[in-house]
This record gives C-alpha cells, structure tokens and sequence, in this order.
C-alpha cells in the first residue's frame, strides 16, 4: 500500500491581509518599490522595538531579484531573497519570498500585493502569500506582516515622503 502524503487544506497555507491606508495608490506603491523608503519601515518589531533593514538590494524588474537583511533589535539577522515574477505599476506586485537562511531548506512562497483606490487619496492594499506548510507557519508570518503594515501606515504618516 502507497503511503498517503496529504497536504494541509487550503485555508492553512495561505495568508490573506487587507489594510486601507491614508495615502494615494501611487505613494503606497512607491513605498514597496523603493529601497529608501523600505529601509524604513521594512519589518516586524520585537516587542516595543522595531528591527531595522540594514540591507536592502533591489533589481526591480519582472525576472529580477532582491535580497534584504532585517536585523532584530539584539541584532541578529534575518536574511530574505526572492524574485520579481509581476509587476504592473501601482496595481499590482508579485514576488517570490523566502528566508535564506544558511544550512536550512528554502521554502519558496508566492507574495501577491495589490494596490486599489478606496475613496479620495485612500489605498487598499491586499496582500496575499502562499503555500505555506502549515497553520504555524502561516500564522508567524501573519505577526510579522501585520506588524510591517503597522511601519507602513506609520512611514506613510510622516509628511516629509508625501
């Protein structure tokens, strides 16, 4: 008898995140697009403090890559890499992710953003990313990207980048 192999469902290897912000599609998109202002807000934080993006390498092209490093605020870091597979200009990205860590498996995921107007100078953004091998894993990379989105919203509120 063959030995059964089953997959998680559906609904547990997929993240799905919808956020408005206060800010026109196109500045929300420049803001994922743009090393200088991830630099800023890309990452998650560490109880009350936010980890910092000391690298971040960006050939913005469909077939390109990127390479970030984020490092936690007892400074250990966290390296991500992955290619862009899309990109229509404030409506759409899609990108491989993976976290590149030495001596451990990539586990490839397919990041989809999507930037849609939601009102005058107001932007939803959904954000989808998947297959993950489980719950747990979905559900740690949820934290962290909430937690990103929240460095988002608060970039976007600074007035000097509007």
């Amino acid at each position: 008898m063959a030995e059964k192999n089953e997959s998680p469902p559906e609904s547990d290897r997929a993240l799905e995140i919808s956020r408005v912000f206060d800010a026109p599609r196109r500045l929300v998109y420049e803001l994922w697009t743009s090393p200088r202002h991830m630099l800023r807000w890309w990452g998650p934080r560490d109880g009350e403090r936010d980890f910092t993006t000391p690298v971040c390498e960006m050939d913005f092209r469909p077939g390109g890559s990127y390479r970030i490093c984020i490092r936690s605020p007892d400074g250990k870091d966290y390296w991500q890499r992955g290619e862009y597979r899309e990109i229509v200009p404030a409506e759409r990205l899609v990108f491989s992710f993976a976290w590149d860590t030495p001596g451990e498996a990539l586990h490839d995921t397919l990041v989809t953003v999507g930037f849609a107007d939601h009102g005058p100078n107001r932007t939803l953004l959904t954000f989808r990313q998947a297959p993950f091998d489980s719950a747990q894993g979905r559900d740690g990379h949820r934290v962290g990207w909430d937690q990103c989105l929240d460095r988002l919203a608060a970039h976007l509120a600074q007035r000097e980048i509007r």
